[in-house]
């Protein structure tokens, strides 16, 4: 560890740096300067190439080539040169806006343009437009990546166990068998759901002006559509435009992939939960691996810790995507200040959740089901069975079916034997009783082999 990390005051770039190197590009400062940057190119660009705009002349070729090559090729030492600016101008936009007009200040065509950088603009308008791309591109670049990576990890248990009988826990308590392939399909299946919502959702930016209503583009252009033509500039960097807003973007579409996120994150969170307990009872052994120590005083064992790492994480990540979600929606008037410093953690709640998405993976590729505790646990619960009998029997029009059963299996074991002689003295077809007798829990699955090979 090199003594930043050692000295980091997150953990996220500290201890777990290595695993976020996806998201750094997209979260960090120098990822919002950046994304400021191509905003702001863009926008002059644009205006370029208006007839509308006859001050700024068409750009050649290779000035558009040399605007593309700043823009795609904008580094970390181009970052602290705007933060050297900033220093003096003590705004954290302007700053970009000067590195650009001293940066592109030997290229004729744009120096010529120099003063239409940031044209008609707010802060907020490049600001907005920088976090929604932000979001944009870590969520089809790092996050979904990796949930998707955890989905097809789900998938395939799902498949390798599909025909491995397990006790149900309803309540903690035996109850009716399923497999363990079908339980790794409920949560592959929830989270394919998740995930859909997670990518629908549009992410949208406004650039209309310090209140919205291009106060400033008509006092210089009266004759444009600047709705229209400030729409298709949004659309063109891949956004959904927001016609109506006060200065700054509402933020409804950020809040709501906050919210879609968390509840993806919710769902692994009862997933990494359940796979704890199937490790407690035993359904599930781990790989072990060479050198790891299980607790510092028990030789013997191998803790479950990349669920209980995950568990944490996703935590703390939806305290703070939901804290998002609540709190950016919201602005005093047309614009206060509260949303600025609350942007700036973004890479928090996705730090969290990439990290969590990583130690379940992690987890989940050292599983090995235990057939042996399985079986066994399956061979013990005899009584599971009094759902079939007291069903068969409620089919052929035997009286308090429920209650016959109840009073023989409920709160206390029950043998095989017992069972199949309460079945013997039964008034029910041949046919009924032969497949009654020939049940046992580990054949009492219902369609769960197929459910789980459907996923």
């Amino acid at each position: 560890m090199s003594d930043f990390q050692l000295l980091a005051l997150s953990p996220l770039d500290g201890r777990y740096q290595a695993k976020l190197e996806a998201l750094r590009n997209h979260f960090s400062e120098f990822g919002l300067i950046r994304n400021r940057i191509r905003v702001e190119i863009e926008w002059l660009k644009a205006l370029a190439a208006a007839d509308s705009v006859p001050e700024v002349s068409p750009f050649s070729a290779a000035t558009l080539a040399e605007l593309d090559a700043v823009r795609d090729g904008f580094s970390a030492e181009d970052a602290q040169a705007v933060k050297d600016i900033e220093a003096v101008t003590n705004h954290d936009v302007k700053a970009v806006e000067y590195w650009l007009k001293k940066r592109f200040a030997s290229l004729s065509e744009v120096a010529a343009a120099s003063e239409f950088f940031h044209f008609a603009c707010t802060s907020e308008d490049i600001n907005n437009t920088s976090h929604a791309l932000m979001l944009e591109d870590a969520r089809s670049e790092a996050v979904l990546p990796m949930l998707d990576r955890v989905i097809a990890r789900f998938v395939e248990l799902a498949h390798q166990h599909a025909r491995q009988p397990m006790l149900s826990r309803t309540h903690g308590q035996t109850a009716s068998p399923t497999t363990l392939g079908k339980e790794m399909a409920n949560i592959a299946y929830r989270l394919q759901r998740a995930r859909r919502q997670v990518a629908a959702v549009e992410m949208s930016a406004k650039f209309n002006g310090a209140v919205g209503n291009y106060n400033a583009h008509l006092s210089a252009y009266p004759e444009i559509d600047w709705e229209d033509f400030n729409g298709a500039f949004v659309r063109s960097l891949g956004l959904t435009f927001n016609p109506y807003t006060i200065q700054i973007e509402p933020h409804d579409a950020m809040a709501e992939l906050f919210d879609a996120t968390a509840r993806s994150n919710t769902i692994l969170i009862d997933a990494c939960r359940d796979i704890w307990s199937y490790i407690s009872l035993g359904y599930f052994k781990q790989k072990l691996k060479e050198g790891e120590v299980g607790s510092s005083t028990m030789p013997h064992k191998v803790n479950p810790i990349d669920f209980e790492n995950a568990e944490g994480n996703l935590g703390i990540a939806n305290a703070v995507l939901r804290h998002f979600s609540e709190k950016l929606p919201v602005s005093r008037m047309q614009r206060d200040l509260t949303d600025s410093t609350v942007l700036r953690n973004m890479g928090v709640a996705f730090g969290h959740t990439v990290l969590a998405l990583d130690s379940c993976l992690k987890g989940l590729n050292k599983l090995e089901a235990d057939p042996a505790r399985l079986a066994a646990d399956l061979d013990a619960a005899w009584e599971v069975l009094a759902e079939p009998v007291q069903t068969v029997m409620r089919r052929h029009g035997i009286e308090n079916p429920y209650e016959q059963l109840k009073a023989l299996t409920r709160g206390k074991g029950i043998t095989r034997e017992a069972l199949q002689a309460f079945v013997q003295t039964l008034a029910i077809p041949e046919a009924d009783r032969a497949r009654l007798m020939a049940m046992t829990p580990a054949s009492y699955i219902g369609k769960a082999v197929e459910l789980a090979e459907r996923i």
